[in-house]
């Protein structure tokens, strides 16, 4: 009888602990908070034991956001979260009514747009609650107009990752979205230093830009074209080399019906044939038109990428020869010419160590520069500068005098003899002529 008390009381010290340690683990522990500031947005991360469960709310005067966490704990040193984000002026706890709920409050600068969701464990974070803050009037990117009145060919550089997303790691520790951030802003500074050209990038520092967010930026930039920067990885270390990724044509023609479902809104994407897209009862002409500029856009991203290839194998080892399609959420705009460009792969220790390489890098900024230049060189888009200075030629057929491929051209003798340092009015069968631009 004894013995059988003494195994109940025993019974009852282990469901006694078997409860604490159920407790203890049914706490949440909020391990660290991140902020991630971008020119028009600041993300706020919070990095949790377990999944998290919230509620939060907005207050004015001042402006702040209120955040609870049922069953949770806080662990995290709140204010060395802030650094120098405008947006976020402190993090700070608070007491809520609940029962074993950790309030926090970010005390704000201002009104944002506020978008909160749970991210799930990946890569190297846990479990997370981020927060994005979106400044309710964004800035239109400026275009570029030079002195001659013609505009600037704009290019859209998107390094890949950035922020909360690390992108692939190599086995030596490299983030991928460091990687492209400096391939990025070497490309940026060799387009800034054509004339006619202008580089606009999608992100500039170590912060997150979402796909969607992507297309709307370059297409503020009323960009020409969009290029992704990227650093391969598998799960082997052998594979290595550069490639060049298109969209899939199945993914273009899905984003195409949602597009053309929604024309009076995106009419504006189309040019000269927006408003007609736009007004017409017609949905048989509306589709028509719309699919025109879809396989412009199509044809004009393979092209481009041709050139890109074609330069990349110059500086570095390739992976795919010519250009392939994948469904990319990055390249899903129908209206911009896209490329995703892999510099190499950063699983392979020695192509990691290259891509770490300041040389390397500005090697591979070279390459995709060269091709914008001479894509662009070949396909000027109207009203560019480079369409305006675009040197054309001439092949001198029988027949023809100085003064006939003046006329045809409409320029002077005297410009033309100049452009092809000519001391005479002499031209032979089969000699080229450049032409220069008309008077």
């Amino acid at each position: 009888m004894r013995f059988k008390k003494v195994a109940q009381n025993m019974v009852s010290v282990v469901v006694f602990w078997l409860c604490l340690v159920a407790s203890a683990s049914a706490i949440n522990d909020i391990k660290s908070v991140r902020v991630w500031p971008a020119p028009d947005s600041t993300r706020v991360v919070f990095d949790l034991s377990q999944k998290p469960d919230f509620k939060y709310f907005s207050l004015k005067s001042p402006h702040r956001l209120v955040i609870d966490f049922k069953n949770s704990k806080n662990l995290a040193p709140l204010m060395s979260a802030i650094k120098a984000d405008r947006r976020v002026k402190k993090i700070r706890s608070s007491t809520s009514k609940k029962k074993d709920t950790t309030r926090l409050v970010l005390e704000m600068a201002d009104s944002y747009r506020v978008s909160v969701f749970r991210l799930a464990p990946a890569g190297q974070y846990g479990n997370r609650l981020v927060i994005d803050l979106y400044d309710k009037q964004n800035k239109t990117i400026a275009k570029h107009d030079n002195s001659r009145g013609k505009r600037d060919i704009v290019i859209a550089i998107v390094a890949g990752h950035g922020g909360e997303d690390p992108g692939s790691i190599g086995t030596a520790g490299t983030y991928e979205k460091k990687i492209t951030l400096k391939i990025a802003q070497k490309l940026e500074k060799l387009i800034n230093k054509k004339p006619g050209l202008k580089a606009v990038m999608i992100r500039s520092g170590d912060y997150y830009v979402n796909h969607n967010r992507k297309t709307v930026l370059a297409r503020k930039a009323k960009a020409d074209l969009l290029i992704s920067i990227h650093a391969d990885a598998f799960t082997s270390s052998k594979p290595n080399g550069a490639s060049v990724w298109l969209q899939a044509t199945r993914r273009a023609d899905t984003e195409f019906t949602h597009w053309i479902q929604n024309r009076e809104k995106n009419s504006e994407l189309l040019g000269g044939a927006g408003e007609t897209i736009k007004k017409t009862k017609d949905d048989n002409l509306a589709i028509a038109l719309a699919d025109m500029k879809k396989e412009y856009t199509m044809a004009s991203s393979y092209d481009f990428a041709k050139h890109v290839v074609k330069q990349l194998k110059k500086v570095t080892k390739l992976h795919k020869k010519k250009p392939e399609r994948l469904s990319l959420a990055v390249l899903k705009s129908s209206d911009i010419p896209s490329v995703l460009i892999e510099t190499g792969f950063i699983s392979n220790p020695q192509e990691e160590k290259r891509l770490n390489n300041s040389a390397h890098q500005q090697k591979l900024a070279k390459a995709i520069y060269t091709a914008v230049d001479h894509y662009f060189s070949r396909n000027p888009p109207d009203g560019s500068l480079l369409a305006a200075s675009r040197v054309r030629e001439h092949k001198v057929s029988r027949g023809e005098s100085l003064s006939v491929v003046a006329q045809r051209y409409k320029v002077s003798v005297r410009k033309l003899k100049s452009a092809n340092n000519l001391k005479s009015n002499v031209v032979r069968i089969g000699q080229t002529l450049k032409i220069p631009q008309a008077d």
